[in-house]
């Protein structure tokens, strides 16, 4: 069993990033800016925005961090993202999700430039990610077709099924895998809340991406030998063992699934890692398309 350490993929994806910005630099190009939209006091969110500012000053990028408070209009909230669209220093910005429910979060991710949406979420990007056109691809399936790359996990010809169709996770990974890359040529099966012959799906598969959100949902029985398999979830899971009097799970049953495995990400320290790596290449890239 190998594990698909994220932690140390992520790490040497921002060594090559810092390398190409300090090339950028030299050659009195642009720094490439990273601007992040959060709205209220969210912890996950803030975590995840902190993480992500972080990010920034570790490659060499600017980063500005507009912080908005909960009860802030839709109308400001798209003013705000008006105003960075229109800020040419500014090469791409994310507004973290969730949203307060009084917020439309569609109406919201539509407003943002397309160029400039290294999230991948507006409509043209996905439009463009379907017709395997060149785009900013979202962040979390990005980073998981870069660890089965460099990992050299054969997707070629392989059974892949996908637990979960979200917008974020699910969907795209569908069409990635399905299409000609090298972490692609997949046949790909979507399953879902609704699906009844979940078990005997996941029995058949080679590779399987696990991104539903119910804490260790995937266990070893469901699953057969040698397979790769990517947890997506990440989940408080109450624990009086530990001192925080919680612990970190993920979608998967580690213990009785690794066993069984070829490949497998961990959690904490697979997946989560490189949705903010490629976070940062897809400003990197952003950046360097206006050059």
């Amino acid at each position: 069993m190998i594990l698909l350490d994220g932690k140390k993929t992520s790490a040497d994806l921002k060594v090559e990033i810092a390398a190409s910005v300090k090339q950028l630099k030299e050659q009195g190009k642009k720094t490439p800016h990273l601007a992040a939209i959060l709205v209220g006091t969210d912890g996950a969110s803030m975590t995840y925005v902190n993480a992500k500012v972080k990010a920034c000053e570790l490659v060499g990028f600017n980063s500005t961090l507009i912080d908005l408070p909960e009860a802030t209009t839709e109308e400001k909230l798209l003013q705000e993202i008006e105003n960075l669209n229109n800020n040419n220093d500014i090469d791409g910005f994310i507004v973290q999700l969730p949203l307060p429910k009084h917020i439309d979060e569609q109406k919201v991710l539509n407003a943002v430039n397309p160029d400039k949406d290294v999230d991948g979420f507006h409509p043209t990007n996905v439009g463009r990610m379907t017709l395997d056109m060149p785009c900013f691809l979202p962040a979390t399936p990005f980073g998981i077709l870069e660890l089965l790359e460099r990992y050299n996990v054969e997707t070629s010809g392989k059974n892949v099924v996908i637990i979960g169709r979200s917008h974020i996770v699910g969907r795209p990974m569908s069409i990635l895998m399905s299409q000609k890359r090298t972490a692609g040529n997949a046949t790909v099966t979507v399953a879902h809340s609704r699906t009844k012959n979940m078990k005997e799906l996941t029995l058949q598969a080679d590779i399987i991406v696990a991104a539903l959100g119910i804490p260790e949902f995937l266990t070893g029985d469901m699953v057969k030998e040698g397979v790769t398999i990517i947890d997506v979830g990440i989940t408080r899971v109450d624990d009086a063992s530990k001192k925080r009097g919680y612990r970190l799970a993920g979608d998967v049953h580690f213990e009785s699934v690794s066993p069984k495995s070829a490949y497998i990400t961990p959690v904490p320290g697979g997946v989560g890692p490189m949705t903010i790596a490629m976070l940062m290449k897809n400003t990197l890239l952003a950046c360097e398309r206006k050059s």
